[in-house]
């Protein structure tokens, strides 16, 4: 035992089942082994219907979850209930970076047009080129008529500024408005870190790019 470092000590579990449990679900984003190991010990005070159906249903969403055809927003179906929805504005696309803004957007209750999911901004830094987004499907969407209005709701950083630029390059041309989310949400923030109330004000009072 004298021979173990400080964090082996630390590390020891009284089960090795115990241990890879935690080990897996530390790989989750913003978990740490002590917020794991709180988790794991949580679930063994479960039912095992309980957490066989949590299981289930997580290994049930990686296997057949989709992504809309047409905006790349997650969906179970082919066409996500958005951009099915007779009673949203088809001419109104509205650009985001990840589905996470969708949700921050959709929670405002503000807007009733229709979205594109980039699936990330441009950053050469991170190895992410225009090539890497869905932006040739937007430029599709647009060249095929019936799209009045763009709004760019990155966020608002240098890469986030950096998409809107190129892609309003792109949509050069097209008879359609552009325009960017209102500077009430503040520089450096993150879409889905805004409050409510703000968000939504900068969705209504969006300004032209």
């Amino acid at each position: 035992m004298n021979n173990l470092s400080k964090k082996e000590m630390t590390d020891l579990y009284p089960s090795l089942l115990l241990e890879r449990a935690v080990s897996e679900i530390s790989k989750l984003p913003g978990i740490g082994r002590k917020t794991a190991l709180r988790l794991v010990l949580h679930l063994l005070r479960q039912d095992v219907g309980e957490v066989e159906s949590l299981a289930q249903s997580i290994t049930k969403l990686r296997k057949e979850v989709k992504h809309c055809h047409l905006c790349h927003n997650i969906s179970d179906t082919d066409t996500c209930d958005i951009c099915a929805n007779p009673l949203r504005d088809h001419s109104t696309i509205c650009v985001v970076e990840n589905i996470n803004n969708v949700l921050a957007i959709e929670n405002t209750g503000q807007f009733r047009g229709v979205y594109h999911v980039l699936g990330g901004v441009i950053s050469p830094i991170d190895g992410i080129s225009p090539a890497d987004l869905e932006i040739d499907s937007l430029v599709e969407r647009v060249a095929n008529g019936n799209v009045k209005e763009v709004i760019f709701a990155l966020n608002p950083t240098m890469e986030g500024d950096t998409t809107g630029f190129y892609i309003s390059r792109k949509l050069t041309g097209f008879d359609v408005l552009l325009t960017t989310l209102a500077r009430g949400v503040s520089i450096g923030d993150e879409l889905e870190y805004t409050d409510e109330v703000t968000l939504g004000r900068s969705i209504v009072n969006r300004t032209k790019l």
